[in-house]
């Protein structure tokens, strides 16, 4: 029998690369391609930005209901059978949209889509996370989130380059054929790592789960809410922004977009490093301040510096505040493993969810879309608060 201990780098890198790459794909080319399509969508009359907006919060919905599933069905066997059944369903749904301008099927369509995502952001880095645990190199496990930052890279790429050749609902056929061979390729991958069924303690005896909410854990989980919230915004409307605050031919019109997928991809190892050097609880209550100062700027600093500002601090914190959260929330409950990484996807979903409808009112009311983003900062100071009443884990397990 082959130890768990002998994997070679090679392993590794082909684990992480699968991961990175089904994540790629429903994140990057599923969820915030629509960010960079949204201003192109609008100016080709598919639909308004309200709509928009509304468009937005089906998906954010679905990616809530994906996580809730992934909460019912955590374990090891039934994440092989549902893995490649959702992504299948991301490739069908994107198929879907680049066939329609009617508004209900884009809802249903992009619905259904945010469903498969919830449930493969979830249950691949889950999956990855205890085949590493396995093999003492969970501390690499926050690597497979770069392929988000390469997936936002490439979406606006592919929306850009398209740009001038393609309109209304042609502009989803370049995500659309791409998904196809990068999801097969990774999911089949992942379908095949050794991880058992159920965990065992060092007795033999089925390892059971302590209670997910406790004094611990609910002050993180209401800081992930408030980081659900606040992140949303500009990463659904700051190409959206940029267009109506900017004038035309701006380079700034496409490039906050590219800003924003530039400072995500090295974003995994900085606060992985960050939070080794200084600590978990100090490195995501720094990424909260810089987060914040992000969304803030795009407010107080209407025009190109406050673009830029807001692209660059979010676009380089987000992705740390989902590493930091999830190794803090494992830390304080050991064994809870996928099922606690879809609760707190679950809940970061919802805000998500939240935040493009309360958008949407603001903008229904009169509001403007650039003091909408003071929503995004009441959130991050909100969730700064609680990082602050969350304990040490080493403290909380000593307690008497």
């Amino acid at each position: 029998m082959t130890s768990f201990q002998d994997t070679s780098t090679r392993q590794l890198f082909t684990v992480l690369t699968a991961g990175a790459l089904v994540l790629l794909v429903v994140h990057g080319l599923g969820r915030f391609i629509y960010t960079p399509l949204l201003p192109y969508l609008v100016a080709d009359q598919q639909f308004s930005a309200p709509d928009g907006a509304a468009v937005a919060t089906w998906n954010y919905l679905g990616y809530l209901m994906g996580a809730m599933l992934a909460i019912r069905w955590h374990r090891i066997d039934q994440i092989r059978f549902m893995l490649p059944l959702f992504m299948a369903i991301h490739v069908v749904t994107t198929l879907i949209i680049t066939q329609t301008d009617h508004l209900t099927v884009i809802s249903v369509s992009r619905w259904l889509n945010g469903v498969a995502n919830g449930v493969v952001f979830v249950q691949a880095p889950a999956l990855i996370l205890e085949w590493l645990v396995l093999r003492n190199r969970a501390s690499l496990s926050g690597l497979v989130y770069i392929g988000v930052g390469v997936g936002l890279l490439v979406s606006s790429g592919l929306v850009t380059g398209s740009a001038t050749m393609l309109e209304g609902a042609e502009r989803w056929w370049p995500a659309a054929l791409l998904s196809i061979p990068l999801a097969w390729w990774g999911v089949m991958r992942l379908r095949r790592l050794e991880v058992p069924v159920r965990q065992h303690d060092d007795s033999g005896q089925v390892v059971s789960n302590t209670p997910l909410l406790d004094r611990a854990s609910i002050p993180l989980f209401l800081s992930y809410a408030g980081a659900g919230l606040g992140y949303i915004l500009p990463m659904t409307f700051l190409p959206l922004l940029a267009k109506v605050t900017l004038p035309q031919g701006h380079g700034l019109l496409d490039g906050t977009w590219v800003i924003v997928a530039l400072f995500t991809i090295p974003a995994p190892w900085l606060w992985n490093k960050l939070g080794s050097l200084m600590g978990d609880l100090p490195a995501l209550r720094l990424n909260f301040i810089i987060q914040l100062l992000g969304v803030l700027a795009a407010v107080i600093l209407p025009g190109p510096v406050g673009l830029v500002l807001c692209a660059a601090l979010v676009g380089s914190t987000f992705l740390g505040t989902v590493l930091l959260t999830q190794r803090i929330g494992r830390a304080l409950h050991p064994h809870q493993g996928p099922r606690l990484s879809a609760a707190m996807v679950a809940l970061y979903g919802f805000t998500q969810m939240v935040g493009p409808w309360l958008t949407k009112q603001w903008l229904d009311a009169g509001g403007t879309l650039g003091s909408a983003f003071g929503i995004g900062v009441a959130a991050l100071m909100f969730g700064l608060v609680f990082a602050f009443f969350v304990p040490k884990p080493e403290l909380w397990h000593s307690r008497p």
